[in-house]
């Protein structure tokens, strides 16, 4: 007798993943998940009830997904922050659909960037103190340091993830790191002694 594979929760996000950054999130169902596994309808069913148990639990997975993919562990703080800008034009390049389901409201869950409230999350504040140390400046130019980075990166990633806008990633992140160079010596401060600068040379 065949051994009975059991469908995971997590087998079911993974398959439903995939398909959104495939396909689209307009092409996510029930059906369309289990025809990926090759599994029926039940366990889908069994594990989230209906599609909007799906949807939430999806928006939540693919947060996660997209934020790991964005994480740098170091000490430097300036550096940490570059790759995670990089990560976001990445995923608006490879993939799009992701990004827009994220970024462009198509996620149940998606908020609007609280731009003003960027100091109150617990990460920022360290990632904010941390470049602080490491820059000379102070927390408040950091902050506006980091939003408008932010903006102009947002804009860029969403005119490619949506098509209006054709480049490589070196590109991208040349024009991304022109602007950042741009903000940060309005505070003051020679981007040339910027610690990741070395690295882009």
């Amino acid at each position: 007798m065949a051994r009975k594979v059991t469908i995971s929760r997590d087998m079911i996000l993974e398959a439903a993943l995939k398909i959104l950054i495939r396909d689209g999130y307009a092409a996510v169902n029930i059906k369309t998940i289990a025809s990926e596994i090759g599994c029926s309808t039940q366990p889908v069913v069994w594990h989230f009830e209906n599609m909007d148990g799906l949807r939430q639990a999806l928006s939540e997975y693919a947060g996660e997904y997209a934020a790991k993919k964005a994480f740098l562990d170091s000490r430097n703080k300036v550096e940490s922050f570059e790759f995670m800008g990089r990560a976001y034009v990445k995923m608006a390049l490879k993939e799009p659909n992701l990004f827009k389901y994220l970024y462009l409201g198509e996620s149940p869950i998606g908020r609007p960037y609280d731009l003003k409230g960027i100091a109150r999350d617990k990460k920022n504040k360290e990632m904010i103190s941390k470049i602080a140390e490491q820059t000379g400046l102070n927390e408040e130019q950091v902050i506006r340091f980091v939003r408008n980075t932010l903006i102009y990166s947002h804009g860029i990633a969403t005119m490619v993830a949506t098509g209006v806008f054709k480049g490589t990633e070196k590109e991208m992140m040349a024009m991304i790191n022109d602007a950042a160079d741009a903000f940060i010596l309005k505070e003051g401060i020679d981007p040339e002694k910027m610690p990741v600068k070395e690295k882009r040379k």
